[in-house]
């Protein structure tokens, strides 16, 4: 009755469910962890700019990685720009999400020897990619930086490539050890980007805060996955219950073919045979009739 899954076809198309039913529920799972790592980076985001300022040396140091529960806090650093060391960052987006520009990232001097990164904001690229943008001057004298601190720029964490061979004073990742190199002073890891003062005119335009309303559409996706693969089984057993019964149709019209062959056979031969007969009804009575008298 179910020999047909024996064949090469339905074998085959067993194997691909059988691989198909665990790879879906896999990426629903990689689906739902996403969704758990948007949620818990959202709280995370949440406490983090609620939290009080503090001074920037309490969580940052030469050379010290920034860990992830210290990310998005609220830091002041006080000090002086060090403008001959500005630099631009390329390829990055404004506010709207779709102009390209540079990010502005100036070191701070805080008069002990250090100084922390400052991202001043975004502005225009301009026509001419291979110079320097027209960038608005950094504040003179001892200034108070009000921002976020944020993790080193990293080519495995961003994605972005740490391309060689800019033009002078650009770069492609915002990094306190790369700048610590280029400055000959020691750097506190990561850096701030900066949400007041406000610059005249919004020029740089300052980066706005992140995103920690919108957890994604990870979560659908993930039950979407699992919806797949239960209907692997589901669409299977459909399957193989259509075959069985077109094959049952199949050879159901096959026997009801033959039994008719059959029978149109059968009164064939009966009709052919009485014809045959009445003839030699007819040659016997033929014979037997008298001859004619002679006169």
């Amino acid at each position: 009755m179910y020999r047909f899954l024996l064949s090469r076809q339905w074998v085959i198309l067993t194997l691909v469910g059988l691989v198909l039913i665990p790879v879906m529920i896999k990426l629903g799972y990689w689906q739902l962890h996403r969704h758990q790592h948007k949620v818990a980076q959202n709280a995370l985001i949440a406490r983090s700019l609620a939290a009080d300022p503090v001074p920037v040396t309490t969580l940052a140091a030469p050379g010290r990685e920034l860990p992830r529960r210290d990310m998005w806090r609220t830091v002041t650093a006080t000090g002086t720009y060090d403008t001959a060391h500005e630099v631009v960052v390329r390829q990055r987006t404004a506010a709207d999400e779709q102009s390209i520009g540079y990010y502005v990232v100036t070191p701070l001097d805080l008069g002990n020897g250090r100084g922390v990164l400052i991202n001043r904001g975004w502005v225009s690229a301009g026509n001419d990619l291979t110079k320097f943008p027209d960038v608005p001057a950094a504040p003179r004298g001892k200034v108070t930086v009000t921002g976020r601190m944020m993790a080193d720029e990293t080519s495995a964490a961003s994605g972005i490539k740490d391309t060689k061979g800019l033009p002078a004073r650009q770069v492609m990742l915002i990094n306190s050890s790369e700048q610590a190199k280029r400055t000959g002073r020691p750097m506190l890891g990561g850096y701030i980007e900066q949400t007041t003062p406000e610059p005249a005119g919004n020029n740089p335009e300052l980066v706005p805060e992140p995103d920690h309303d919108s957890i994604g559409p990870h979560m659908a996706y993930a039950i979407q996955w699992w919806l797949f693969a239960a209907a692997v089984p589901v669409g299977w057993i459909v399957l193989v219950r259509r075959e069985r019964r077109d094959r049952a149709a199949a050879a159901k019209e096959a026997e009801e073919a033959r039994e008719a062959g059959a029978t149109a056979a059968a009164g064939d031969g009966g009709r052919t045979a009485e014809p045959a007969g009445s003839a030699e009804t007819g040659a016997a009575g033929d014979e037997a009739a008298p001859a004619p008298a002679t006169p």
